[in-house]
């Protein structure tokens, strides 16, 4: 194991425990639609408390830099998403595809 490896480990797993809990607010009868803004609203509270201390706020260059990010972030979950469905296309038919996530 690299030392690459051990964080994207982590990392992965986190994500894994935030779709986690979406979905099961989303078995709990939540509309998808509010599950994702509030999950949007979480991580900018987050972020702002990681960028600006629990008492601060972000300038317009800050809103811009973690902007920057999410739109980063958000562009490689569609090539792995793409990377995915082109995959499925190729490989035979599956009935058991994965729950959500």
């Amino acid at each position: 194991m690299t030392e690459q490896t051990k964080p994207m480990e982590e990392y992965n797993e986190l994500v894994g425990r935030f779709i986690r809990l979406a979905n099961s607010l989303k078995d709990e009868g939540k509309p998808i639609e509010m599950i994702s803004a509030a999950l949007m609203s979480a991580s900018g509270i987050y972020a702002t408390f990681v960028a600006a201390g629990n008492q601060g706020f972000l300038k317009k260059g800050g809103v811009d830099k973690i902007t920057q990010v999410y739109r980063n972030n958000l562009l490689n979950v569609q090539k792995v998403k793409q990377a995915e469905a082109q995959a499925r296309s190729k490989a035979p038919a599956d009935d058991s595809a994965s729950p959500t996530g």
